[in-house]
């Protein structure tokens, strides 16, 4: 069934919900996570105190970081670089490349990563055809660009197909909050 690339094995509110101990007891040594409205807003440049302190817990726990964006590299380095994070930038999300060499570059097997985004049509799908588990955040930001508005309407209908057929029960949580 073509809706369960859409579905996915997580939904949480923010990455700050995400249980790092429950992804280690699951296997999980490495994070590809999605920068804009995943980590920080769209438009906001540098990390929050916050999104750096969660960076400093997940390396902690000793899990790899590897950030892929679809978005260009300037955008992506200057958030990457001063946290010494790795990225993909340009990433071309869904297709399944960039999420591959994101595990490559952590040497890491797909069962070992999880994918984290705020977006099905890019983050879940990308995440999922390649073969990775997948966690859906709320996005941090209720403002989105230009294409990724495009995407949100398409992803509102794909909830509410999910959502009539049984696929999914979070998407209720998600409206209220």
């Amino acid at each position: 069934m073509v809706l369960k690339q859409f579905i996915p094995d997580q939904y949480v509110k923010s990455i700050y919900d995400i249980s790092i101990e429950e992804l280690k007891e699951n296997g999980i040594k490495g994070i590809i996570t999605d920068l804009d409205n995943t980590l920080i807003e769209w438009d906001r440049a540098d990390a929050t105190e916050e999104v750096v302190a969660w960076f400093e817990e997940v390396r902690k726990h000793g899990f790899e970081i590897v950030i892929v964006s679809n978005n260009n590299e300037k955008r992506v380095k200057s958030f990457s670089e001063p946290h010494k994070v790795t990225f993909i930038h340009s990433a071309r999300k869904p297709l399944s490349r960039a999420f591959k060499t994101a595990a490559k570059l952590m040497k890491l097997k797909r069962e070992e990563v999880v994918v984290i985004g705020d977006q099905l049509l890019t983050d879940v799908l990308g995440g999922n055809r390649s073969g990775f588990q997948t966690i859906l955040v709320v996005p941090v930001a209720q403002t989105d660009g230009v294409l990724t508005r495009v995407n949100r309407r398409i992803e509102r209908r794909v909830f509410e197909i999910m959502r009539k057929r049984g696929l999914i029960e979070w998407e209720k949580q998600k409206k209220s909050e």
